[in-house]
């Protein structure tokens, strides 16, 4: 018996050592507030369909790890906030908790890492006293399995625990908590575990009243003079992503720690919203998770810490429209329950998407001015590249033969084929996404299920934003960019 256990240490051990060798890696997170919720095996059908590789469940559910079993996907498990205070008071119920919820699956599922709760410290403060007691309790029964070289033990936090995370360098925890986070800070050191963060630049730049660009939270370039810098490093942030990382990393830098390895265990941007929830589209959706990905891909760290890759889990899988709130708090998903996605994105970084399986089209509004409508369908199929052979006389989308109808096939021409790198549904203010699929009879629009055109590809490098117009003039995005600078915004946050 004993042998048989030092060899499964040896495998899940070169398992470990080979996927760090592999880089840094993308993976997602699985809610269940979820109608209609598609079975076990079902989910991990499309997991292995879309290369996911990595995922997060936010309990133990006995059919998802039966299901993952022998799938070779690595799985982060949960202790739910309200397991944590029972875990934390008693040795024997974290024994348990690993027999049942661990033990009972491995080594056929690759359960790598245990989530002890989700931002204990400020969803559940009364159990924050016990917090670490749980971690050490499940630690400890996991030393008794012989399982804890393959699984590591931490706990996600939210931002809100760094009150001042602008600029990075001067980022520190919130003092009333330095206590219980130096412990937890010591734990993780001591077992070589890392630092789980749930990163939402989402929240960073909606509750940031205007002082950031959405640029700067999408991860789209922005010119030199715009770029945020922090005022004491000199070092330029990119992204809203990165500064949140890097202020985590200076904040544990102030408790004397060093080498433990942040890893963000959600991060995501939601794709409808109310009528007050205006950045909350399908557009912003897919550009935050598909320059996510990439960025997380490009096995780089934040400006302090350029040699540790930044772990990604999207937040999520599905759409989880059960849980209470603002309508976008329901419409963060990624894929449908039937498995089609809900924007073209790219898990792998390999420069292949999923496709428009979703059906989300670009057409015409039905109000829109007939000039500016002109103006966009000149445009469209002058310099936006978009091919308007079939809206020519004799061919199958001439009829109707309007303005609206010719700008539609367009207009969605040119979407299908750059919005993966930018190209946006505005054609100044004329245009909207749309699911429903506008093909009619023998014309058939890009990104239909009936169409060979599956909205291109993803470039390696992200570039800039291509926003259509009126006239024949290429126009900058309408965006408002607020020009501003890192020590202003300093004093501001």
């Amino acid at each position: 018996m004993m042998l048989v256990k030092w060899l499964g240490s040896v495998v899940f051990l070169a398992i470990g050592l080979f996927t760090n060798v592999l880089g840094a890696y993308v993976g997602v997170n699985i809610g269940t507030d979820v109608s209609n919720m598609p079975s076990a095996s079902d989910i991990v059908a499309i997991l292995r369909a879309n290369q996911i590789t990595h995922v997060r469940l936010y309990d133990a559910d006995s059919h998802m790890l039966k299901a993952l079993s022998k799938s070779g996907i690595e799985v982060i498990v949960g202790v739910l906030n309200e397991e944590v205070l029972g875990i934390g008071e008693s040795a024997s119920a974290a024994a348990g908790w690993i027999n049942k919820n661990v033990a009972a699956y491995m080594p056929t599922t690759n359960i790598t890492a245990i989530a002890v709760g989700s931002q204990v410290l400020t969803s559940i403060p009364n159990a924050a006293s016990v917090l670490v007691s749980a971690m050490n309790n499940l630690h400890k029964a996991l030393v008794a399995s012989d399982l804890n070289f393959q699984v590591k033990i931490s706990t996600p936090h939210s931002m809100d625990i760094i009150p001042r995370p602008f600029p990075p360098s001067t980022a520190t925890f919130n003092s009333a908590w330095n206590s219980t986070i130096y412990q937890i800070l010591q734990f993780l050191k001591n077992t070589k575990s890392f630092y789980m963060l749930n990163a939402y630049p989402y929240y960073g730049y909606t509750n940031g009243n205007g002082i950031f660009p959405i640029d700067y939270a999408l991860f789209r370039p922005m010119p030199s003079v715009k770029q945020i810098v922090d005022p004491n490093t000199l070092f330029h942030y990119n992204s809203m992503f990165d500064a949140m990382v890097d202020a985590t990393y200076y904040s544990i830098e102030g408790l004397n720690f060093s080498g433990i390895p942040v890893i963000v265990t959600e991060s995501g941007w939601p794709w409808l919203g109310g009528g007050n929830e205006t950045d909350a589209t399908l557009e912003n959706a897919e550009t935050y998770n598909n320059n996510m990905i990439r960025r997380v891909l490009n096995d780089t760290g934040p400006p302090s810490q350029p040699d540790m890759p930044i772990n990604t889990y999207v937040y999520e899988l599905f759409n989880e429209d059960k849980r209470p709130g603002p309508i976008s708090e329901k419409n963060w998903g990624v894929f449908f329950t039937n498995g089609t996605s809900v924007y073209p994105l790219n898990f792998s970084g390999s420069g292949q998407i999923i496709g428009n399986s979703s059906g989300v089209f670009c057409v015409a509004k039905d109000d829109a001015d007939s000039d500016k409508l002109q103006n966009g369908l000149n445009w469209a199929c002058g310099q936006g590249h978009a091919n308007c052979s079939a809206i020519q006389p004799g061919q199958p989308c001439y009829l109707p033969n309007n303005i609206k109808s010719h700008a539609s096939y367009a207009y969605n021409d040119y979407y299908q084929k750059m919005r993966s790198v930018g190209g946006t549904c505005n054609f100044d203010g004329t245009a909207m996404t749309t699911t429903k699929d506008p093909s009619y009879g023998s014309c058939t629009y890009a990104g239909s299920s009936h169409s060979s055109t599956r909205g291109g590809f993803l470039p390696p490098v992200a570039s800039g934003p291509v926003s259509p117009f009126s006239g024949a003039t290429s126009l900058p995005v309408s965006r408002i960019h607020l020009l501003i600078s890192a020590a202003f915004a300093a004093l501001l946050i």
